[in-house]
């Protein structure tokens, strides 16, 4: 295959590990710098040049694209899709895994745990924001900060307004989010390629720092992550669409906290810290997936009138639990089981004797009105109100008689 990787360091550890494993696999691989392309937009025919010439056909590209660039990198990238050539990593999902507010806010619809957050303009709304989210210690961090720039721990109230209100004077959007006290100044990084976790690792923030990552001076140890950890890391990964991905996360309490996750993750930390190969685990990846490409399921088959797809968690639902599924009427209602997610696994185009469970997420085809009958309703959150106080009354004393 030919493999184009976007990057602006060369000589970076990512970008030399990707280029040395695509090349004992034994493939072409050619560096390309990001900010020297040129995208033609024309009618049935994208195109795209590189250094003034035309680039020739690409079987797969990596992206690699810096912070800085994220607008042009993420258009060169559409690019590539466009013309049908492989990308990894999409770029919407690179776009939605850069912004780590709306990250999160795709995050918060599923099943993920993740910290409290809030997200105010309003210097008036900065207080009470706090207050949601259990009071300080907070951290506030800049939307598109990374390697642990711009990620404050703001011991009080006080402090994170002050901070917040001087970051948002100078043009910036920060996120205010709840401090995990018991994570004590670690994290795991998950490394996720796929629909698996290749490798994990702990990083420890250097002494009198509270930021883990390995450019702060944070160390890392290789770990053996839990079912819940590694689940987690890796619908995470899906949910953004990103084949390739380091998921943070924090030990908390509550179980795996997810910090965030990056679409570009280095190399160097992970594979020192797990002796694993994980460019070659890249490589591989991609190569299963050039000959078989994803198929998006829900533009295709709605393209058919009153057809589409769901998904939807079996609870409380007496016609399908503990039942095989050739017992049950979804068949003779038009509705074909296409995968069966229960708990770390899936069970793929599922037979008839399979046994549906409660807690199992069906996804499902057949004609749209059958398919809302399985869809729970939407029920609204109750607002939390706090009680006023009963305020105390001195006791009523009996009034003496008046002397006449």
């Amino acid at each position: 295959m030919k493999i184009g990787i976007l990057s602006r360091q060369p000589r970076s550890y990512s970008t030399r590990r990707l280029k040395e494993a695509a090349l004992g696999r034994g493939h072409k691989v050619r560096i390309l710098d990001t900010l020297k392309f040129s995208l033609m937009v024309e009618h049935e025919t994208p195109d795209i040049f590189y250094n003034h010439r035309r680039l020739g056909t690409q079987d797969a590209i990596i992206p690699r694209i810096g912070s800085s660039i994220t607008f042009f990198g993420t258009a060169v990238v559409n690019q590539f899709e466009q013309m049908g050539t492989y990308v990894c990593n999409e770029s919407n999902a690179i776009k939605n895994s850069r912004d780590k507010l709306r990250s999160m806010q795709i995050l918060s619809r599923h099943d993920i745990g993740i910290p409290s957050t809030v997200f105010v303009k309003d210097k008036n709304e900065i207080m009470p924001a706090i207050d949601r989210i259990g009071g300080p210690p907070v951290i506030v961090k800049l939307l598109e900060g990374t390697q642990g720039v711009g990620v404050i721990l703001a011991e009080t109230s006080k402090m994170a307004e002050a901070v917040v209100q001087t970051l948002q004077s100078a043009k910036q959007n920060v996120l205010i989010q709840k401090f995990v006290k018991e994570s004590n100044g670690t994290d795991v990084r998950a490394f996720v390629v796929g629909d698996k976790v290749v490798g994990a690792m702990r990083r420890k923030a250097a002494p009198g720092e509270f930021r883990s990552n390995v450019h702060r001076g944070g160390s890392t140890k290789m770990v053996e992550l839990s079912e819940e950890f590694e689940r987690t890391a890796i619908r995470a990964a899906q949910i953004l669409g990103l084949r390739v991905a380091g998921v943070d996360m924090l030990e908390s309490n509550e179980g795996p906290q997810v910090l965030e996750v990056n679409s570009s993750p280095g190399l160097e930390g992970i594979e020192k810290a797990t002796g694993i190969d994980i460019a070659s685990e890249i490589i591989a990846d991609i190569e299963q997936r050039v000959k078989f490409p994803d198929v998006d399921l829900k533009h295709r088959l709605r393209l058919t009138g009153g057809y589409g797809i769901a998904e939807f968690k079996v609870h409380k639902m007496p016609a399908l639990e503990k039942k095989a599924l050739r017992d049950t009427d979804l068949t003779e209602r038009g509705v074909y089981v296409m995968s069966i997610t229960r708990g770390n696994s899936v069970v793929p185009n599922p037979r008839g004797d399979e046994i549906i469970k409660r807690g199992d997420m069906l996804l499902c085809y057949g004609e749209l009105h059958e398919l809302r009958n399985y869809i729970p309703a939407k029920t609204r959150r109750r607002a939390k109100t706090k009680r006023k106080p009963k305020l105390k009354t001195k006791p009523k004393t009996k009034s003496k008689p008046k002397k006449k």
